[in-house]
């Protein structure tokens, strides 16, 4: 299990130096019906055609991404950087 400090102390590129952050877990949002991908998926599937991609084998992932949000408290610009994988995920308050 990971455990993280909700404040980290971080590089702000918008600050210029390392600055405090609060961190925030990103909740999924519900995918647009406008996107393009989107679009092109209900047009495939329309009608009597099938799934228009290969269904995935075998068993999921073990592991989930954790997208954080890092947002400073000085200038109050947000930067995620790359996920990470972990089984379990919390916040704490130190």
């Amino acid at each position: 299990m990971v455990k993280m400090p909700r404040k980290v102390m971080r590089y702000s590129p918008s600050a210029g130096r390392h600055t405090v952050h609060t961190v925030e877990r990103v909740k999924k949002r519900r995918a647009s019906e406008l996107k393009w991908g989107q679009r092109r998926f209900r047009r495939v599937t329309a009608g009597y055609r099938g799934f228009p991609r290969p269904k995935p084998e075998g068993r999921e992932k073990p592991t989930k991404r954790v997208n954080l949000v890092y947002r400073c408290t000085e200038t109050g610009k947000a930067h995620s950087p790359a996920g990470q994988r972990a089984k379990k995920f919390e916040l704490v308050d130190k």
